[in-house]
């Protein structure tokens, strides 16, 4: 045991040592010599600049331009070991989540009660859901391709 302690101790020491001498040479080695820059072209000034970004039509809204996500949960909703029914009709599957945009997280039953879930977060929702497939201007368009 101890021959194989001294045997990594020595080991890691020549290590430090090469290490050492290789930061050595390092310092030992000229400078490069710094490149002589070209002047930069001028720029004609009656060019209208374009920019290098996709018009406002074709960008996909941020999360601040939103006012919430959903998604559908189709299996008895788990948090904590306990399953999670509805307080008003007592249904346990075939959820919408809602994240919404201050990180509460909302579930809606298929009979249409809400309630907010506490023990759920942004976090919770980004890990669990899916990519976004499409955007919906309100709440009624979005249940309906949900299939609420």
């Amino acid at each position: 045991m101890f021959k194989r302690r001294a045997r990594a101790d020595r080991e890691w020491r020549e290590a430090q040592r090469a290490g050492q001498a290789m930061l050595a040479m390092h310092t030992e080695w000229p400078e490069p010599p710094v490149p002589v820059s070209a002047p930069a072209p001028a720029t004609p000034t009656d060019a209208a600049v374009v920019p290098d970004f996709l018009p406002p039509d074709f960008r996909a809204p941020s999360r601040l331009d939103v006012s919430g996500l959903m998604m559908r949960w189709l299996p008895p909703l788990v948090i904590d070991g306990e399953v999670r029914q509805c307080p008003e009709c007592g249904t346990y599957r075939d959820w919408i989540i809602f994240n919404m945009r201050d990180g509460a997280v909302w579930l809606r039953c298929q009979a249409g009660h809400h309630v907010q879930e506490p023990r759920l977060d942004s976090a919770w929702y980004n890990r669990n859901s899916g990519p976004v497939d499409s955007y919906h201007p309100n709440l009624e368009d979005g249940l309906r391709h949900l299939g609420h």
